[in-house]
């Protein structure tokens, strides 16, 4: 017994190995190894996997490096202070066209959103010594009180006062030494608190903004540096109405001075709103800034809908100062000519249709072809949400110029912004810069409420004169027995002065609708 325990012990552990052996060859032959070649290929099978593996890992990463390496590259090209690189942002610049009509530039869609090239420190921004001397306009004064009739009695004060033909075609003749109408017409409405023109006296750099008829709520500026906080004045022009929605929807502050505060924005009540409809009365804070605010030299003026995301000195050396202008301003969109903004505003009722077109019949018998790329101008329409300006005299000259053709027509100033450059003939120089960088500058918000005024669903001249109705989502609006009726009584009055010439053989250019959007 003894001796045939240490055989009975080898045996096992033979046969333990031959299925172990068995096994192997098993699993080799499932994978599909031949059993004679086992013992050669199946090191080479696993060299082969882990090389194909690292090979694609190695691979992927260098994948992800160079598209990290080439989205640095754009974002330093796009803020590089020499001028080849930055350029190739702009899709205006002939850097871009160059690279376009060389086939480097993806075909698609524009850009909604693009990198901004702004100086990256807030702190080490240099501001310019003094002002931008006037070299054509020197002197700019304007007209206070409403025109003397022939009897020697005086109208009743309308804030744009009641400029004539001949007044209008005066104001396009520069000279040294101007007087012409620029709003704020005595008694004409548009009043601010004597607490608040105190204040805004020691504004010299302002952010404008306004709110009126009560559908918005103040946004609060995002990434503000110490330095701007201290240099900018934040005003935001408010109706009595506005101020009361305010009032009910967010935290209003009182300081001891009678100020009224919500964060950062100081509430700047104008009394006596000077228009009927509220889309024309935000086109006073909006485009006489310099009016309403006359000690501010710097200006950066956005609509009560936006969130500022960029610094306001950041704005300023990027649009101003840095390529030397006193005025900017974003390209639209989609427009180009204000044909085709006009023929956008139809379509979407943004005011009453004849209105529209008998303005646009003005523009073409006054000498304003379309927009097209061989014009001077980068577009004749603005996307006016945002405007740079330094207050010289010739970009007052000009904002006062484009107030009085709101004043006289529609309220959609982008209609105007063209034809005013068009009347001073080059003299006016102004930065349009691209829209993908207005898109940059800020956070677009949803108005709380939408306003809408009945004459901005006037389809014909009929409506307009009390003969029809106006259906908007099923209610009728009868005009002849509306309590303000549709005709506004203080603005547009140049659409229902007699024009001094026969508009009947003007035909408006066609438009081509460019965008779905648009």
């Amino acid at each position: 017994m003894d001796k045939e325990s240490p055989r009975s012990v080898s045996f096992r552990t033979h046969r333990r190995g031959e299925r172990s052996n068995l096994n192997q060859h098993s699993k080799d032959v499932e994978e599909g190894f031949p059993l004679g070649r086992v013992t050669q290929d199946y090191p080479m099978k696993i060299v082969w996997k882990k090389g194909f593996i690292r090979l694609v890992l190695v691979g992927g990463i260098l994948w992800m490096l160079l598209i990290l390496l080439a989205s640095l590259f754009h974002v330093w090209s796009c803020q590089s202070s020499i001028s080849f690189f930055s350029a190739m942002c702009n899709k205006e610049s002939k850097v871009f066209s160059m690279l376009d009509s060389l086939g480097f530039v993806p075909k698609g869609q524009s850009q909604h959103r693009c990198p901004i090239p702004v100086v990256s420190d807030p702190d080490k921004i240099k501001i310019p010594k003094g002002r931008t001397p006037d070299e054509i306009v020197k002197n700019l004064t304007y007209v206070l009180d409403d025109e003397i009739l022939p009897d020697g009695t005086q109208t009743s004060p309308l804030f744009g006062g009641h400029q004539n033909w001949a007044e209008r075609e005066e104001s396009f003749r520069l000279k040294s030494d101007m007087k012409l109408h620029c709003g704020f017409i005595r008694n004409g409405g548009a009043e601010m608190a004597p607490a608040d023109i105190k204040y805004v006296k020691k504004c010299r750099f302002v952010v404008a903004s306004g709110i009126f008829d009560g559908y918005d709520v103040p946004h609060q500026p995002s990434n503000l540096s110490p330095r701007s906080k201290k240099l900018f004045c934040f005003l935001m022009a408010v109706d009595e109405t506005s101020l009361e929605f305010i009032k009910g929807n967010v935290t209003v502050r009182e300081d001891n001075d009678g100020g009224k505060w919500v964060g950062i924005w100081r509430l700047v009540l104008l009394k006596h709103p000077p228009y009927d409809e509220p889309r024309r009365n935000g086109k006073v804070p909006k485009i006489l800034t310099h009016r309403l605010f006359p000690n501010a030299q710097y200006s950066i003026w956005i609509d009560g809908k936006m969130e500022l995301m960029v610094d306001p000195l950041q704005i300023l050396e990027r649009y101003l100062w840095r390529g030397k202008h006193t005025f900017a301003i974003s390209q639209h969109k989609h427009h180009h000519s204000i044909y085709e903004e006009a023929d956008a505003n139809k379509r979407r009722k943004r005011y009453a249709r004849p209105l529209i077109d008998l303005h646009m019949k003005i523009y073409r018998y006054e000498g304003l072809e379309s927009w097209d790329p061989t014009k001077k101008t980068v577009s004749d329409v603005p996307e006016g949400a945002i405007i740079v300006r330094e207050h010289t005299a010739m970009s007052n000259l000009f904002s006062c110029l484009w107030f009085n053709e709101v004043h006289l027509f529609t309220p959609r100033d982008q209609l105007s912004f063209g034809y005013v450059v068009y009347r001073l003939g080059g003299l006016f120089k102004f930065f349009m810069f691209p829209n993908c960088e207005y898109n940059s500058l800020f956070v677009l918000h949803p108005h709380i409420r939408e306003h809408s005024s009945r004459i901005e669903w006037v389809t014909s001249w009929n409506q307009l004169k009390g003969n029809g109705s106006i259906s908007n989502k099923g209610k009728d609006w009868d005009q002849a027995s509306a309590k303000n009726g549709l005709v506004e009584s203080r603005g547009g009055l140049g659409l229902w002065t007699p024009y001094p010439a026969n508009l009947d053989s003007v035909v408006l250019p066609p438009v081509a609708r460019t965008s779905k959007a648009g």
